[in-house]
C-alpha cells in the first residue's frame, strides 16, 4: 500500500516553504457531495420492470405536457412567435430581467392589499431558480429552514447543499393537509431563517383557507420569520375554493413569493419564473433586494425571448383556457378519488387544486410489502402503473398520483390499482376473529 503523501514540500528562494502535488487528486466539492435529490435517490433504486402484457401508465411525472392532452393556448404560442419575429430579444437581458417584462409581471399580480412595481420583481429561470435565490439570500450555513412534510423535495436538495439544516413541519391529512401549527412553532429557534409555505401544495394538491393562512402568518409574525411562499400553482384551484396570496393577507411579515409560467400556462420547458418581493414595512430593506440582484448575476437566468412574450401571454390568454385546464384537473381528481375511495386498504385525500392527489396505504393490510416503496415497485411489476412513493417527500406509507393524464388512462390506472390491491389485501387478524 502506497502511504506516501500526495504532495512534496519545496523551499522558495527566500527560504519559505511551498507545497507541490506530485499525484493527481481531483475530488468533487462538498457542495456537490451534499447535493441529493430524494426523488431520484428513491426512484433510481427501485426495480421498475413493467408487466410486458400491459402498457405503462406513468402517474409519477409532474409535467403536464407529457401525454399531449394539455397543450398550452394558441395565444401563448403566438406571443412567443411574435417575440422571436420582433428580433428585439436576441441579446443578453439584465440579470434580473427586462424592466418592461418585470413591470408586466408586477401589473398582473399587483393588488390593493399587496401592490407591486417592476422593482419588486426578479425574473428567473423557472420557479426552481426563484426558490434557489430566495434560500440563498435569506440563509447562511448553519441556519435552518422550516419545510412542509410532505413537501416538494427541491427545498431540501438546495438547502443541504448550502450547509443549511432542514426542519420538517407536519401537514395533517385528516385536516386536508393543513399545517400542524403547534409542531411548526416548536421547531423554531434562533437559527431559523426562513419559513417555506407551499400553497397550493405539491405533492398534496391541498389549498389552504384564508383563515389558515392567517394562522400561519401569525406564527411567522410572532417569531419574526420571513416567508418564502411557493405559489407556482396559484390560481390552479378547483371551483368553490379560493387561494389568496400570502402577501395579500400579511400586514407585517415580509414575503418572497415564487411563481412562474410552468404550470398555469402549461409550458414548464420554457423556464420562466419570478420572485415577487413583498416588503411593505421595509423589513428586508435594501440589503435583501441588493442581495437578490447580486445572486441573479451569477448566472443569467430567464430566457430573453420568453421575457419578450410575457406581455402577450398575460394580456391575451383567454379565461376559457384557464377554466378548461382546471375543469379537467378537477374531473380527473374526482374520478381518481371516487374510484380509490372504495378500494380496501387505500385512503385517498381529495385535493382542492394543483395537479396531484395523495393516497394513504394501510400497510397492515398489505403484509407482503415492507413500505410504500416496495408497494409502488410491485405495482409497476404487476400492473405497469407507476405512482411516486411518498417516501420521496419524506412521508412514508402514501403515494402521489399526478392527475394530468388523459381521462381514459386515469380510469384504466384506477382499475389496475384496484385489481392489485384486491390481490394483496389481507384482513387484520382481529377482523378474522370477529
Amino acid at each position: 500500500m502506497d502511504t506516501k503523501p500526495s504532495y512534496v514540500v519545496q523551499m522558495n528562494g527566500n527560504g519559505s516553504a511551498k507545497s507541490r502535488r506530485h499525484m493527481w487528486e481531483v475530488k468533487p466539492s462538498e457542495m456537490a457531495n451534499n447535493t441529493l435529490n430524494p426523488i431520484r435517490a428513491i426512484v433510481d433504486g427501485m426495480k421498475i420492470t413493467p408487466n410486458p402484457e400491459k402498457p405503462m401508465i406513468a402517474l409519477s411525472i409532474g409535467d403536464p405536457t407529457v401525454f399531449g392532452n394539455l397543450p398550452t393556448d394558441e395565444t401563448v404560442l403566438q406571443a412567443l412567435k411574435d417575440s422571436i419575429d420582433s428580433q428585439k430579444y436576441n441579446g443578453y437581458a439584465p440579470s434580473v430581467g427586462y424592466l418592461k417584462s418585470r413591470q408586466v409581471v408586477a401589473n398582473f399580480y399587483s393588488c390593493p392589499e399587496a401592490p407591486l412595481d417592476a422593482e419588486d420583481v426578479i425574473l428567473t429561470s423557472g420557479c426552481s431558480q426563484a426558490i434557489d435565490l430566495c434560500i440563498s439570500v435569506l440563509c447562511n450555513p448553519g441556519d435552518n429552514i422550516l419545510v412542509p412534510c410532505p413537501g416538494f423535495s427541491l427545498y431540501k436538495t438546495l438547502a443541504v447543499s448550502m450547509g443549511i439544516e432542514v426542519k420538517l413541519y407536519n401537514l395533517l391529512p385528516e385536516k386536508s393537509w393543513e399545517v400542524d401549527l403547534q409542531h411548526l412553532e416548536s421547531l423554531i429557534d434562533e437559527r431559523t431563517s426562513c419559513l417555506i409555505v407551499t400553497n397550493p401544495s405539491n405533492p398534496c394538491g391541498s389549498v389552504f383557507t384564508k383563515e389558515h393562512l392567517q394562522q400561519i402568518l401569525k406564527v411567522a409574525s410572532k417569531h419574526c420569520l420571513p416567508i418564502l411562499a411557493d405559489e407556482i400553482y396559484s390560481d390552479m384551484v378547483f371551483p368553490g375554493c379560493s387561494c389568496p396570496s400570502m402577501a395579500s393577507l400579511s400586514s407585517s411579515v415580509p414575503i418572497l413569493s415564487c411563481g412562474g409560467l410552468a404550470k398555469r400556462w402549461l409550458v414548464p420547458g420554457w423556464r420562466m419564473g419570478w420572485i415577487l418581493i413583498h416588503d411593505r414595512n421595509d423589513i428586508f430593506g435594501p440589503e435583501i433586494r441588493q442581495g437578490l440582484v447580486k445572486l441573479s448575476q451569477r448566472i443569467l437566468g430567464a430566457c430573453s425571448i420568453v421575457q419578450g412574450a410575457l406581455e402577450g401571454i398575460f394580456n391575451n390568454t383567454p379565461p376559457s383556457f384557464y377554466n378548461s385546464t382546471i375543469s379537467f384537473l378537477k374531473s380527473n381528481s374526482e374520478i381518481c378519488f371516487n374510484e380509490l375511495s372504495t378500494v380496501p386498504g387505500l385512503n385517498p385525500v381529495m385535493p382542492s387544486g394543483a395537479m396531484y392527489l395523495m393516497v394513504g396505504i394501510d400497510m397492515d393490510h398489505f403484509p407482503e410489502f415492507k413500505n410504500d416503496v416496495d408497494f409502488t415497485e410491485r405495482l409497476v411489476i404487476d400492473q405497469s402503473v407507476f405512482c411516486l412513493p411518498a417516501s420521496a417527500f419524506e412521508y412514508p406509507n402514501f403515494f402521489r398520483i399526478v392527475v394530468t393524464v388523459p381521462e381514459e388512462m386515469m380510469v384504466e390506472a384506477c382499475v389496475r390499482i384496484r385489481e392489485f390491491c384486491q390481490r394483496y389485501y389481507r384482513p387484520r387478524s382481529c377482523e378474522l376473529d370477529q
